[in-house]
Parts: C-alpha cells; sequence; structure tokens
C-alpha cells in the first residue's frame, strides 16, 4: 500500500504593520473601556454630591452662601481638582433633584457623560423633553456635538408635534417601524441652493453620509447609491438603499426635489416588490419604501398612504434649521389642548396630558 504523503500547510505570517494595527485596536478598546468607567465614576461622584448638597439646604442646614464656601474649599484642599466651582456645585445639586424620583431616567444617567448631563439640564424645561434626550441619546449613542445639533433642529417638539406619515402596510409588516422614522429629516449640513437639483441632493447625501446616517439614525446602514434593479430585462436604478439592523429589512429612499404628488409612490412601490423578490434574503423582512420629498401636503399624503399597499412612507427634507420659537408655541398649544400622544414605544416616552383648568 502506497504511503500517502501530507503537506504541512504554514499560515503566512502578519506583516509587522498589520500586527502593530493589532495592537492599536487593542490599546483603544482598553482606552474606551476606560473612558467609560472613568465617566461613570465621575457621573457617580457629581451625584452623590449634588445629593449631599441638596439633603443639606432642603433641612436648612446650608444656605447658598455655604455652597460657595465649600466650592473655595475644595479648590484649597485639591488645587489641581477642575469642575467643583460654586456654579458647578449647583449643578450637581440640580442633577441629583431633577432625576431622585425619576425612577425610569435615573438607570440611565450612568451612560451618559457629564457634559451631555449640562446639556440636557440646561436646555430641556420638562421632565419629558429630559427624558426624550436622555433616552435618544443612550440608543443613538449620540456625541455632545450631535446632541447639540438635534436640540437645534427641535427634534423633540417635531416628534410630539409631527408623527411619520406611513401607509397601513408599514404597521401590519413592521409593527415598531414608525420609532425608527421621522416626518422630517433635517440636511442643513450639505448647503444646498434654494435652486437645487435632484442630482445635487442625491450627490450631497453620498457625500455627506456619515451626517445623513445620524439623521438617520444609528441602526440604519449603507447599501448603495443608484442600487441596480432588473425586471423585466430592463435596467432601473434606486436612488439609495439601506438596511436596517432593528427592523431586519432594507430601506429603499427615493428622492424628489419637489412637492410630493399621489403619483410618486407607484414608482416606489414597484420598487419594493423588486427588492423583496430578487434581493431580500430569506431571513429579512419586507423592505420598507421612504419617499423623501422638498415638502408635502398633509392631506394628500393621507390619501394617497391610505390606499396603499406597499409598506411605504413619505417625509421631507428641511435645507434650514426650523423656527424653534414656533415649534415651541406649537408645542404649548398642543398640550394646552389635552391632546398630547405617546410619540414611541422603543423610548417609552408619554407626554402628559395637560388640560386648561
Amino acid at each position: 500500500m502506497k504511503k500517502q504523503n501530507y503537506s504541512i500547510i504554514l499560515k503566512k505570517p502578519l506583516s509587522l504593520q498589520k500586527q502593530f494595527t493589532e495592537v492599536d485596536a487593542i490599546i483603544q478598546q482598553a482606552r474606551n473601556k476606560a473612558f467609560t468607567e472613568v465617566n461613570v465614576i465621575l457621573v457617580d461622584l457629581y451625584w452623590s454630591v449634588g445629593e449631599y448638597i441638596y439633603k443639606k439646604i432642603k433641612n436648612s442646614e446650608w444656605g447658598d452662601n455655604v455652597v460657595e464656601k465649600l466650592a473655595a474649599h475644595i479648590q484649597k484642599k485639591h488645587p489641581n481638582l477642575r469642575g467643583f466651582t460654586r456654579a458647578s456645585l449647583f449643578r450637581m445639586r440640580q442633577f441629583y433633584d431633577v432625576y431622585r424620583t425619576c425612577r425610569k431616567v435615573a438607570p440611565l444617567v450612568r451612560q451618559l457623560s457629564w457634559t451631555h448631563h449640562l446639556i440636557i439640564l440646561g436646555r430641556c424645561n420638562s421632565e419629558e423633553q429630559r427624558e426624550f434626550y436622555i433616552r435618544t441619546a443612550v440608543r443613538e449613542k449620540w456625541s455632545k456635538r450631535q446632541l447639540e445639533r438635534q436640540f437645534k433642529n427641535c427634534l423633540f417638539e417635531r416628534v410630539v408635534l409631527y408623527p411619520p406619515k406611513v401607509a397601513p402596510p408599514v404597521r401590519q409588516i413592521h409593527p415598531t417601524a414608525e420609532e425608527f422614522f421621522k416626518d422630517s429629516y433635517f440636511v442643513e449640513f450639505l448647503q444646498l441652493p434654494n435652486d437645487h437639483a435632484e442630482k445635487d441632493l442625491h450627490r450631497g447625501l453620498v457625500l455627506k453620509l456619515k451626517d445623513f446616517l445620524i439623521e438617520l439614525g444609528r441602526d440604519f446602514c449603507f447599501i448603495g447609491s443608484e442600487y441596480p434593479l432588473q425586471v423585466g430585462d430592463k435596467d432601473f436604478a434606486l436612488d439609495l438603499l439601506f438596511f436596517h439592523r432593528g427592523l431586519n429589512c432594507l430601506v429603499a429612499l427615493e428622492l424628489k426635489v419637489d412637492e410630493f404628488q399621489p403619483e410618486h409612490l407607484g414608482k416606489l412601490e414597484f420598487y419594493l416588490e423588486a427588492l423583496d423578490r430578487n434581493i431580500r434574503k430569506a431571513h429579512e423582512g419586507p423592505a420598507i419604501g421612504v419617499l423623501l420629498c422638498a415638502s408635502k401636503n398633509k392631506e394628500i399624503v393621507e390619501f394617497a398612504l391610505s390606499r396603499s399597499v406597499s409598506p411605504t412612507l413619505v417625509a421631507d427634507y428641511k435645507t434650514k434649521l426650523p423656527d424653534k420659537k414656533l415649534l415651541q408655541a406649537k408645542l404649548h398649544e398642543f398640550y394646552e389642548l389635552g391632546i398630547a400622544r405617546h410619540t414611541t414605544r422603543e423610548i417609552g416616552f408619554h407626554p402628559k396630558k395637560r388640560h386648561k383648568k
């Protein structure tokens, strides 16, 4: 019997550059872990100091002048310790006071940096608003810059006042889909002129894809631009194609630089059918289509979507930041009329009803 010869295949060693890159990844992972742990310790520290000051003032043991003396004492005792000025100490007291009785939000405060909390405390005027931004910032992992941008584009007011316009099949096929979409998307970062064309919008979104993905939401993953679809020996190109990890489905985005027209939905529905038949994988849910227009009439959109048999929704894009005072006035009126509604199940956000006295 002939003896079988086996050759030993040795793995080709990694280049030094690749090995160094792996070490870089280990260091970065450790740094990220350390940063997270330090942040938790700092927030716990500020919470404890805030609690101490809150109780002393509440029990009339301290006045405001004592807090000022405490700040001077800490500066003298710990000269290299920053962040313990008189104003900062009162912020810590406010931090504890605001969240001490809020059972839904208190467990989340340690997941945000102190800088995030300072922004939220400084800009929010209600418990509902604070809860919304804390939950969404944790979920979306916003940076300080991204959080400030969401305040500028009035995300809270828009979510409460203007829920997304979706066709009935969206709720039937993807019951939680409304939580991940918006009625309006702000693309001020594109700096588009007033008379921009569809190609300008398309090109801008691709070039500024990182910013657009932040505006869409963390679970959106980009697949392709002018994504090719072939039906009946003819070639078609879908403007933008994404995948949503939470919904486990493809998301088709069609762009229009004019006002929404009912006939726009026909082409989008055709693309969804092509995606579901030819592109969608067996373990994925049916694709969702988003028609992104320059503007839309609420009643026309409602009529157009009410009979749609495809999971589609209509949103508009804004090239400039909103009028914050106007939105805040509308929100106040919304609350005063007692018609505040449940806006999104995932973040557990329920605007409270307020009735006129």
